[in-house]
């Protein structure tokens, strides 16, 4: 009698396994996406930046964070002070390291409300993060934050450094939260390997990353321009020299058959 109800034991549990896979399936989260559109910008003579859009979709009710960054990378500032009371020069030289030359940042809501402290250095997410990871040749704190605040403050100024709070739109559709958002892409960023890491965050933590790749890269005669500067110096000095003195008689030819400067 027990071994004839076996095979309907088994068919129980078998069945119950099912139905749970079922619920657990049916419950389950929308994995993050992030795709960059225009995600290779070439650089030529009428170069004057570009726009970039980032897309994908997430959890609905999560909070997104969108980072644009390129690699690590050392820079150096220029300390100036009076010299003799009245002169103001240079009077030496910050080194600054592991910090990026590019950094925008963008979020649906500001970014201490929905993300902890550690959260944030954990991802070097926000000015404050990357301040903790940054290093410089000094061991004097309020300098170091003076200093760091500077670099900032020049890197906005030179449109490299931005945060923003709103621009990312979302729409709930099917069962999943549809993000976008469509930003500038400033001249002044140098040609290289930029990526774009989106992270979903609830409840203070990021729950979900995912990241895409921009390639900014010089082509036709600005990289050969590029290439010579960098490995013939010398022709490039020559070249830039002649392009010069022939600018300056172009302009000299224009003023001359238009009677010249009044």
């Amino acid at each position: 009698m027990k071994h004839r109800n076996m095979p309907y034991r088994n068919f129980v549990i078998l069945a119950v396994l099912i139905l749970s896979g079922l619920f657990v399936s049916g419950t389950a989260s929308a994995q993050l996406t992030a795709t960059a559109n225009h995600d290779h910008i070439t650089v030529d003579f009428f170069y004057h930046g570009s726009t970039i859009s980032v897309r994908g979709v997430s959890d609905p009710g999560t909070d997104l964070i969108i980072k644009m960054t390129s690699e690590d990378g050392n820079h150096t500032l220029r300390k100036k002070g009076k010299v003799g009371g009245f002169l103001w020069m240079n009077v030496g030289e910050l080194e600054v390291e592991n910090v990026p030359k590019v950094y925008f940042l963008h979020s649906t809501r500001n970014v201490d409300d929905i993300l902890s402290r550690n959260e944030m250095d954990k991802y070097v997410i926000g000015y404050p993060a990357i301040k903790k990871h940054v290093k410089m040749n000094t061991s004097d704190e309020a300098e170091k934050e003076r200093w760091f605040n500077e670099f900032v403050k020049f890197k906005e100024t030179s449109n490299l450094y931005t945060t923003s709070t709103g621009k990312i739109s979302v729409m709930d559709k099917d069962g999943e939260q549809n993000y976008y958002i469509l930003t500038e892409w400033p001249y002044q960023a140098p040609p290289g390997k930029y990526t774009v890491t989106v992270y979903a965050v609830k409840d203070k933590k990021v729950i979900e990353t995912a990241t895409s790749n921009v390639l900014v890269e010089q082509v036709g005669m600005v990289k050969s321009f590029a290439n010579m500067a960098k490995n013939n110096a010398a022709l490039y000095g020559i070249i830039a020299i002649l392009a010069a003195l022939t600018a300056g008689f172009g302009v000299g030819l224009v003023f001359r058959k238009n009677g010249g400067a009044h």
